[in-house]
């Protein structure tokens, strides 16, 4: 059976910007709809469903931070935020309140396009397989499991984006290794890292806290200067069940 097309929707006031992108994903295969009114953006997103949404930043009736933070407990897809703003703490804030990832504008077609069809690769739920059981690692009470997309701390389920949740099986699949900030690019974006872009430390100050790791003196997930990050499996063996 031929796969249905993925549904984008695309939360942008500029009409002319919208329906020229809108054309342009349309004509890469994907199905996208457009919301250009904040006020009623968070509704449409929650009842639709779509598999991933395109946030402008800033938007008459409701600005994109206050509709992410509104709707991503009761939306799983992928968040794109889109702004035209340089400010990393725009984007620092949009990522903190749970959005994937972000573009700034004026973006290329193609480059948006490589950046949605990384984001959808990545939230395909993996195919069960024989050896499923070997896609889970534990490391004292934390267990990651990449077939399930799931960690748990002491038996407890771990909330996590699907960005956190990518990042952290990363890390915990290399144990022991330092990983540098152009491999976490590479691995999780497809991209090189840029030398400015802070989403990935953004995302590791979010993981830490819920991974029981100590935010200011972490343990776990160690910050080597000038080389990367590094997930520590002895410490988090000896952290007790």
């Amino acid at each position: 059976m031929e796969q249905e097309p993925w549904h984008l929707l695309i939360v942008e006031d500029d009409v002319r910007l919208a329906e020229l992108t809108r054309e342009y994903l349309q004509g890469n295969g994907l199905r996208v709809s457009v919301e250009g009114n904040g006020a009623l953006a968070a509704a449409r997103i929650i009842a639709e469903q779509p598999d991933l949404v395109i946030l402008d930043l800033m938007l008459p009736g409701e600005d994109g931070l206050s509709i992410c933070r509104k709707v991503r407990a009761r939306y799983d897809g992928v968040i794109l935020m889109l702004t035209a703003r340089t400010d990393d703490m725009d984007q620092i804030q949009g990522l903190d309140l749970g959005a994937d990832d972000y573009v700034c504008k004026p973006v290329r077609p193609r480059l948006l396009l490589a950046r949605i069809q990384a984001l959808l690769r990545r939230s395909e739920p993996a195919e069960p397989t024989i050896a499923a059981h070997q896609r889970r690692l534990q490391f004292g009470p934390l267990v990651v499991d990449s077939a399930l997309r799931e960690a748990w701390l002491h038996n407890d389920a771990i909330e996590l984006t699907s960005a956190e949740f990518d990042l952290l099986w990363l890390l915990v699949a290399n144990a022991g290794r330092i990983l540098s900030r152009e491999e976490i690019f590479i691995a999780l974006r497809g991209i090189g890292y840029d030398g400015q872009d802070r989403s990935i430390d953004v995302r590791i100050s979010r993981i830490r806290p819920k991974i029981g790791d100590d935010p200011l003196h972490p343990r776990l997930i160690k910050t080597i200067r000038s080389k990367g990050y590094l997930f520590v499996a002895e410490a988090a063996a000896d952290t007790p069940l």
